[in-house]
């Protein structure tokens, strides 16, 4: 691209009132007009504060991305976002995807902005600047903020997630010491970084850089490591480049980019979270993905990555990193991958993977020695989810793949923490338990609660697992028989409110079957007495989002931000 085409251009070049004003707040900065004369501006989003752990390591791997963007003669300025910090965030970061999404699709258009490198990791975080980012359009590169380091704690390896569900369960069945207990939570989480298990974090900056959006290898670098911040220079570096090449997302996110992303997922162990990210971002592409690409990959792709919280593993993503990471896992899906998709740094995805090697078969496996026979997720239908619900098979018993039994109906958690916690509870292991209103309208947000708590009844009698249905999402740490995101919610008047106590559930994995077994009749006429619930918002962005999330098969984007809606801004008027 010319210099003179470029987009910052039309705020700093042009000899009039409107340039001389911008070109003199510029310089009441400090900078000099060499530093911004006939170069990219490069935007750098760090999506960093003080309450995000996740990120911490963001206020110093700035410094290295601008270090790249100066060394390959772009003119660097950063631009912090709004943080989602999913481990303390409330209700959900869920609520909050769309509003960092918006925020980095208008500070993209609204800034003198060449390129962006955008820096996130922590759950919503990806989604949510790659969706701001492809519906701006501008070049645009993903840096991932890169996983802790494992977890410690009396010489046991812990994983984020995933142990302190376990041990959670087993301090309630009155297994483990207070001393245990206290070495646990100073140990499960050590260092900067995103959850170490092949949680939500890990799932989509792997699926990022399966699209094409990361650089080769970002994705599984641990946070602290020194080749992470080799890594975010690079970024910064090729930042640069791709403004002069005007490699846009839009050349980069194709169908078959997003198909390799899911197809990548599936071999992963991935969290159930992916299915509504890689929706909503496919959409903003102008790309049409649904549930049903990922139940047809899911039965094709078998899980590779031998990671908790899939099957016994004891490895995270350290050891994933080690063995080769992302390329690896993907040299070994070459039959399953379209190789011929550009990516981030101008090459197709099978160059890339040229000379890819795996260090260790058994973190990352062959085809024919799969973790699990099928992909990670499944996706049910039935009279219970008319527009589908998701569980992942390759973490739970198999003994619930098929399975039959009288529900336990719960409106809110308040109601279901009281049975969980009540050890005389009338429960047994063969009950559905259903939490209903905590889907995106009801939670609001759809939270995380879809991974409901075993009743410490079942708990103290030895048992781990039973079947459990939502229309909320749960941590991509999370394990057990979970049937989540369950569309339409009841919320809204889905069918999962017209559920009662004592009706029987039936879950038929294999067939993909999801249903509650009463005639239609029944059904319709429990819908003409179902009465809606009052709205969770009366002001704000949350009444935003209530007016206008769509729901969880669609993806959880707004109905206003998807790219049928309506014509993309155009550049901002100067006057």
């Amino acid at each position: 691209m010319p210099l003179q085409k470029l987009r910052s251009q039309r705020w700093l070049a042009r000899d009039d009132f409107r340039s001389f004003n911008h070109r003199s707040r510029v310089m009441q900065m400090g900078f000099d007009p060499k530093d911004w004369e006939g170069k990219p501006v490069i935007a750098i989003l760090n999506n960093w504060n003080d309450y995000n752990p996740c990120h911490q390591h963001f206020k110093h791997r700035v410094d290295e991305v601008k270090r790249g963007v100066l060394q390959a003669g772009g003119f660097p300025l950063e631009l912090p976002t709004v943080s989602l910090g999913e481990a303390i965030i409330k209700p959900s970061a869920l609520l909050y995807r769309n509003f960092l999404a918006m925020e980095v699709e208008e500070m993209i258009r609204a800034y003198p902005v060449d390129g962006v490198v955008l820096m996130g990791g922590c759950d919503k975080t990806t989604p949510a600047m790659l969706l701001g980012a492809t519906s701006a359009d501008v070049p645009a590169i993903f840096l991932p903020a890169g996983p802790m380091l494992r977890g410690m704690s009396r010489g046991q390896t812990l994983g984020s997630g995933s142990d302190a569900f376990k041990y959670w369960d087993e301090r309630r069945a009155g297994t483990i010491t207070e001393p245990q207990w206290q070495s646990i939570i100073g140990g499960i989480a050590r260092s900067a970084g995103t959850c170490m298990t092949m949680g939500t974090a890990s799932t989509m900056t792997s699926i990022a850089e399966a699209i094409g959006m990361t650089l080769p290898g970002a994705a599984s670098i641990p946070a602290v490591d020194a080749g992470h911040q080799r890594m975010a220079a690079q970024c910064g570096r090729r930042i640069v480049e791709m403004v002069l090449d005007d490699l846009r997302p839009a050349r980069i996110q194709t169908r078959e980019a997003f198909l390799n992303g899911i197809t990548v997922a599936m071999a992963l162990g991935c969290s159930t979270n992916a299915i509504i990210h890689v929706i909503a971002q496919a959409r903003r592409a102008g790309q049409e993905i649904g549930l049903a690409d990922f139940d047809r990959i899911s039965r094709e792709v078998p899980v590779l990555a031998n990671i908790r919280p899939n099957g016994t593993s004891q490895y995270l993503m350290e050891d994933f990193h080690y063995a080769g990471g992302l390329p690896a896992l993907m040299s070994r899906l070459k039959p399953h991958l379209a190789l011929d998709q550009l990516t981030v740094n101008g090459r197709t995805l099978g160059e890339n993977l040229e000379g890819a090697e795996c260090f260790n078969d058994d973190v990352i496996r062959p085809l024919a020695d799969p973790v699990y026979r099928e992909g990670a997720l499944a996706v049910l239908r039935g009279n219970l989810a008319p527009d589908g619900a998701v569980i992942k098979p390759s973490a739970m018993s198999e003994k619930f793949l098929q399975h039959s039994g009288p529900a336990i109906v719960f409106d809110d958690y308040p109601s279901l923490k009281k049975m969980l916690d009540d050890p005389q509870a009338d429960v047994t292991e063969d009950h559905v338990i259903v939490l209903r209103n905590a889907g995106p309208k009801g939670g609001p947000g759809m939270p995380e609660w879809g991974m409901i708590p075993l009743p410490v009844k079942l708990l103290k009698e030895g048992k781990r697992d039973m079947l459990r249905i939502s229309d909320a999402r749960m941590s991509g740490t999370s394990y057990g028989a979970c049937v989540l995101h369950v569309a339409p919610e009841a919320f809204v008047g889905g069918n999962l409110a017209l559920v009662r106590t004592g009706d029987r559930i039936s879950v038929d994995v294999p067939n993909r079957s999801l249903r509650v077994e009463i005639p239609d009749e029944e059904m319709e006429r429990r819908r003409a007495a179902w009465k809606p619930m009052p709205p969770r918002f009366a002001r704000g962005y949350g009444w935003m989002f209530t007016q206008h999330i769509l729901q969880a098969n669609e993806g959880c984007d707004m109905d206003f931000l998807r790219t049928e809606f309506g014509e993309a801004a155009g550049e901002p008027d100067i006057f």
